[in-house]
């Protein structure tokens, strides 16, 4: 258990990223994206694995029953991780490793996975989720003449909403 507290603790400061333990064997881990911005991933040493959960996104808005299907078949691409959901409907990354994998190319192949699970697919899951959401959004923003550069990603969406 200490070796592989002293492996993460390596790869994180290896790594650059923003992290914290706030009790030993236990680190919160900020993974930078570049749709979702920031992923804030916690990874747990315990007996005999390390786990690793991140936030995704909140239940879904409409399009509950897509969104299950969505993650579902990603699931069968994902390496270490799996998408689940917890009982407020909210979509998480869960997984374990077992200590014995613990080294520096498996935590940083997992935490990648992580980030590209989180942050990579983070637009396809507001437009199947929160489309919704995403033209209110947009035709307030165009009502008081505010920004909607970060919707940019959502035009086709957002120029039906328009029409």
């Amino acid at each position: 258990m200490a070796d592989a507290r002293q492996i993460i603790e390596a790869y994180l400061k290896d790594a650059e990223l923003e992290w914290e333990s706030p009790e030993p064997g236990s680190y919160v881990v900020t993974l930078p994206g570049t749709r979702k911005l920031a992923t804030t991933c916690s990874l747990r040493v315990g007996r005999h694995t390390l786990s690793v959960n991140a936030f995704v996104i909140r239940h879904p808005d409409e399009n509950e029953a897509g969104v299950h299907r969505w993650l579902l078949e990603r699931n069968l691409k994902l390496y270490g991780v799996s998408y689940a959901v917890d009982r407020l409907g909210d979509v998480y990354l869960v997984g374990r490793l077992p200590l014995s994998a613990v080294g520096s190319e498996e935590l940083d192949r997992l935490l990648g996975t992580v980030l590209e699970a989180a942050d990579g697919a983070f637009n396809s899951l507001l437009e199947l989720g929160f489309a919704g959401a995403i033209r209110k959004e947009y035709a307030w923003r165009v009502a008081r003449g505010e920004s909607t550069r970060n919707l940019e990603a959502f035009t086709h969406l957002t120029q039906r909403a328009a029409d």
